[in-house]
């Protein structure tokens, strides 16, 4: 965990989903490869072509761009796939419950913070699939308002998203804190916008939050 900055007058967690409130390298992987293989056969190329295409995109980015990287629905976007496209693709192509099952750990976590803190998540999946997610995992009820790809077409990081977050609870961005496991896409631009931002390796370190926030 890296803590980059925390609000003196916080009021509002902000929380990535996948592989933040989660920890599953299988579903982690799945949720990116269903769609390079989705584009490969709509493409015509093979699933293996599609995979090169997308990691040295990716590669050539972040050399351009001081290492950042780049989301992959972006990416897609690159290659002439729109978001609403990618959208569809998430929607149909993912499904949570075959990976994931409730985390009561996590569940006592969340009821702890939401006691103090306003609680909502801003995804690049559609809020479709991230709503499948947060209820197989048990947590739905406490994250009335989801920020997904289909609420802004707009995939992190980019502000629309996170300035929707905050329009939403009725917080200022540094009344805000951002919690994700991508710097790049999760933190970076939070932290510009004046919010705080804790960089998390996966939902083992959200567990110790009650004792730090």
């Amino acid at each position: 965990m890296k803590i980059y900055k925390i609000p003196e007058h916080l009021k509002a967690l902000i929380f990535d989903i996948d592989s933040t409130l989660y920890t599953n390298p299988s579903y982690a992987f799945e949720q990116v490869d269903c769609q390079i293989r989705q584009f490969a056969k709509d493409r015509g190329i093979s699933a293996d072509e599609a995979r090169k295409m997308v990691a040295e995109y990716r590669k050539s980015y972040a050399a351009s761009n001081n290492g950042k990287k780049i989301s992959l629905g972006n990416t897609l976007l690159a290659f002439g796939i729109s978001i609403e496209q990618s959208v569809q693709w998430r929607e149909s192509l993912m499904e949570p419950k075959d990976f994931l099952s409730c985390d009561e750990k996590l569940i006592s976590v969340i009821k702890l913070l939401r006691e103090k803190f306003s609680l909502i998540c801003v995804t690049n999946n559609p809020v479709f699939t991230a709503r499948k997610t947060l209820e197989a995992i048990g947590i739905s009820d406490y994250f009335p308002d989801i920020v997904g790809l289909d609420t802004c077409y707009k995939s992190k990081p980019a502000v629309e998203p996170f300035m929707e977050a905050c329009r939403i609870l009725g917080t200022k961005p540094e009344e805000c804190l951002a919690v994700g496991d991508r710097y790049d896409m999760d933190i970076d631009l939070p932290l510009e916008l004046g919010m705080g931002g804790i960089l998390v390796n996966g939902v083992e370190e959200v567990y110790t939050f009650p004792s730090i926030l």
